[in-house]
């Protein structure tokens, strides 16, 4: 194993640990249903309609989650960076259809996660459940009450700024008309609202 995979390997052990700790022997099994994978610009790692069947952890590189409409509209719904899980939870737990499809904005390397294998890990291992429990309630209650919230109650300086906050150096990595629609405004909305601040600073 390279360098590089040991390192990245760690940062997903230190991930695991950051929500809940994780034994030497449940990582040993976790590390048995893992594999690297690399991915150009522009693919598909998963299909609007595909049934998701593997869980990302971002190594390096950024993803996005997306939606296209019936008119071909699309509509970023997640932007995914380095350190970051990347998936459709929803279609691997119900066994459906995923409402959207992930592609890499940039070239990428990800650790690629079993998610059937990793659900039966979950219910043999209490540090595992553990760590299931913690994330789901972090990534899928708080801060997605969170990002509810914004969307009605900031305006769009407020929300792009948070953003940055969170990834200062993301505007140089993506096109901005991604960032505009993670927002929820249009590529003009931003454009000037990055003037604004331009001008202010």
């Amino acid at each position: 194993m390279s360098i590089d995979q040991n390192k990245h390997l760690q940062n997903l052990k230190t991930e695991f640990n950051s929500y809940a700790p994780v034994s030497d022997k449940s990582w040993k099994l976790i590390e048995n249903i893992i594999a690297f994978q690399s991915v150009k610009k522009g693919e598909l790692l998963l299909r609007n309609g595909q049934i998701a069947k593997e869980l990302y952890f971002i190594c390096k590189g950024i993803l996005r989650a997306y939606i296209t409409d019936k008119e071909g509209n699309i509509y970023n719904k997640n932007i995914f960076t380095e350190g970051s899980f990347a998936g459709s939870k929803a279609s691997s737990l119900q066994q459906i259809p995923s409402d959207f499809s992930i592609e890499a904005l940039e070239d990428a390397v990800l650790i690629r996660i079993d998610y059937q294998k990793y659900r039966e890990l979950i219910f043999q291992q209490d540090d595992l459940k553990n760590f299931y429990i913690a994330y789901l309630e972090k990534n899928w209650v708080i801060e997605k009450e969170q990002r509810e919230i914004s969307l009605v109650m900031e305006n769009a300086t407020e929300r792009y700024l948070q953003f940055l906050s969170k990834h200062p150096d993301i505007s140089n990595r993506i096109p901005l008309l991604h960032i505009a629609s993670h927002l929820g405004i249009t590529p003009t909305q931003l454009s000037r609202i990055r003037k604004s601040l331009e001008k202010d600073f």
